[in-house]
C-alpha cells in the first residue's frame, strides 16, 4: 500500500516523482545536544545542516516523515522578495529597511540554488514567473511595480506585460496584464527537502522521523524537549513546525495560523500545448492566491482553493478541476492524476514570525505562502546567529507581527470569517 501522509490529505505527485525517499530512525530514549530542533521541514533541516557544518551537536526530531508538511507539498514557486511587494514594505518601514529585507530575500534565492548545486540535489529548477492581475483595476499597479523595482530596488528582471502579451505567455485570456520575472523560477519542493535531509545527516546532524515533541520548557538553565520515549536536553532550541505546531508552544500558536491550500496535477499535456509555452510559473492577484505551473514532464500543477481549515477537505479533485477550467476552458475535462492538500502557516500581516519565545528558544514560521526560499535561508540565518558569525536574523525578528485576535478559542473562527470575506471580494 503506498505511503499516505497522516497529517495532509491526498497523495501528492511529488511523492510519486521524487525517486528514493530515505527513512530515518525515531529517537528512542533521552539524549543531550548543543541545539535541539523541532520540525523537519526546510527551516529545521537547513538549520541542522549549517549548525552541524559549524561543528555543533544537533538533534532534530520530526513527528511524521520529512516532507509530510508544507515543505514537501507546496506549489514550488520561489518568488522574489518578501511576501509583500517591496514598495509596500517601503511605505511601512522606510526604504532602508525595505531594501535590506528585499536584499535578504534575493540572497535567499541565490543560496537555495547554490545549496542544491553544491549538494548534488536535482530540484527540477525551471526559470521564470508570471504575476497576473485578475481584475482590470490592478493592471496599473503591476506596471508601476516593474518600474519601482528597477529604479529603487535595483531589480531589473521584471517586464510589464499587457493583456495580449500576458495571454500569449499564459495561454489564456483570463487575466488583464501583469509582469514577467526572469530572475526567479520554480522547483520540485520534495526533491529539495529530501536532499536537504541527506545533506544534514551527512554533515553530522542527528535527524529523526516519527518522533513527536510533546512539550518544550526551560529547566535548570537548559532547554528540555520531551518526546514519547525520552527527552532532549540542549543549550538552545529551534521550533520550526510552522503550521503544524498546535499547542506545542503557545506564543507561536497565537501568531501562526494554519490555512488549507490544495493542488491538482493533470496528466501530461500534449507537446506543443499553448499552456505556459515558456515554462514559467504563475501567481495571480487574488488575496486567496491561485498559482500554477508545468512540471518537467509537462503536467499542469494548479493550486489554490478557498478553504481555511486544517481539517481534511472533500472533493479536492472537482474543486481544482473547476478552477483550472476558469483559466483554461479547454482543460475542463482533463484527468487529474493527483490531488492533495496541506496547511500553510500565515501571520496577520503576512510577514515571517521569528522570535525568541522563551529564553534560549527561537520559533520561526508564518511564511504565508512565500516560504520555499525564505524558510531555507532562515535556517541558515539561525545557524549564523547561534555560531556568533553575524545576526542578520534580527531583520526578521524586528518585524512587527501581532497575534491573531480572539485567543485560543476564537482566533480560528475569526480567521475563517475574515479570510472568506477576502475570498468573496476576490470574486466581485
Amino acid at each position: 500500500m503506498p505511503y499516505q501522509s497522516p497529517i495532509s490529505p491526498g497523495r501528492s505527485w511529488y511523492e510519486d516523482s521524487v525517486g528514493e525517499r530515505p527513512t530515518y530512525p525515531s529517537l528512542d530514549g533521552s539524549t543531550s545536544a548543543d541545539v535541539a530542533i523541532v520540525g523537519g521541514g526546510y527551516t529545521g533541516l537547513s538549520a541542522a545542516y549549517h549548525l552541524a557544518r559549524a561543528g555543533l551537536d544537533v538533534v532534530l526530531i520530526e513527528q511524521h516523515r520529512f516532507g509530510d508538511g508544507a515543505s514537501g507539498r507546496n506549489g514550488g514557486q520561489l518568488g522574489t522578495g518578501q511576501r509583500a511587494w517591496a514598495e509596500e514594505l517601503e511605505a511601512e518601514l522606510g526604504l532602508e529597511r525595505a531594501k535590506a529585507l528585499f536584499d535578504l530575500a534575493e540572497e535567499a534565492k541565490a543560496h537555495l540554488i547554490d545549496f542544491a548545486q553544491a549538494n548534488g540535489i536535482d530540484i527540477d529548477y525551471q526559470a521564470g514567473q508570471l504575476s497576473a492581475a485578475h481584475k482590470p483595476r490592478y493592471v496599473d499597479a503591476y506596471r508601476r511595480h516593474a518600474d519601482i523595482m528597477a529604479e529603487r530596488f535595483g531589480y531589473r528582471h521584471l517586464t510589464f506585460l499587457d493583456r495580449r502579451e500576458l495571454a500569449a505567455a499564459i495561454g489564456s485570456e483570463r487575466y488583464f496584464g501583469g509582469v514577467r520575472d526572469a530572475g526567479t523560477g520554480h522547483i520540485h519542493p520534495l526533491k529539495l527537502l529530501v536532499g536537504t535531509a541527506r545533506a544534514a545527516a551527512s554533515a553530522g546532524a542527528r535527524i529523526h522521523e516519527g518522533t513527536a515533541a510533546t512539550s518544550i520548557a526551560r529547566q535548570a538553565g537548559r532547554i528540555v524537549v520531551t518526546t514519547p520515549r525520552g527527552a532532549i536536553t540542549a543549550d538552545r532550541a529551534l521550533v520550526a513546525v510552522n503550521a503544524y505546531g498546535r499547542d506545542l508552544e503557545p506564543v507561536s500558536a497565537a501568531h501562526v495560523m494554519p490555512i488549507g491550500s490544495f493542488i491538482g496535477a493533470t496528466v501530461p499535456l500534449p507537446a506543443g500545448t499553448p499552456v505556459l509555452p515558456g515554462g514559467e510559473a504563475v501567481d495571480d492577484s487574488r488575496f486567496v492566491v491561485r498559482y500554477f505551473r508545468k512540471s518537467r514532464d509537462n503536467r499542469l500543477l494548479f493550486g489554490g482553493r478557498e478553504v481555511y481549515s486544517a481539517s481534511d477537505p472533500a472533493g479536492i479533485r472537482e474543486q481544482m478541476r473547476r478552477q483550472i477550467a476558469e483559466v483554461y476552458p479547454a482543460l475542463a475535462q482533463i484527468e487529474l492524476t493527483h490531488a492533495w492538500g496541506g496547511s500553510v502557516g500565515i501571520t496577520m500581516p503576512r510577514k515571517p514570525f521569528v522570535r525568541e519565545v522563551m529564553p534560549g528558544v527561537t520559533s520561526a514560521g508564518g511564511w504565508s505562502g512565500h516560504g520555499v526560499m525564505l524558510s531555507n535561508f532562515t535556517g541558515k540565518l539561525y545557524a549564523e546567529t547561534i555560531t556568533g558569525n553575524r545576526d542578520r536574523l534580527r531583520l526578521l525578528r524586528d518585524l512587527k507581527v501581532p497575534p491573531f485576535p480572539g485567543g485560543r478559542r476564537l482566533r480560528a473562527p475569526l480567521l475563517f470569517l475574515a479570510l472568506n470575506w477576502f475570498a468573496f471580494r476576490d470574486r466581485i
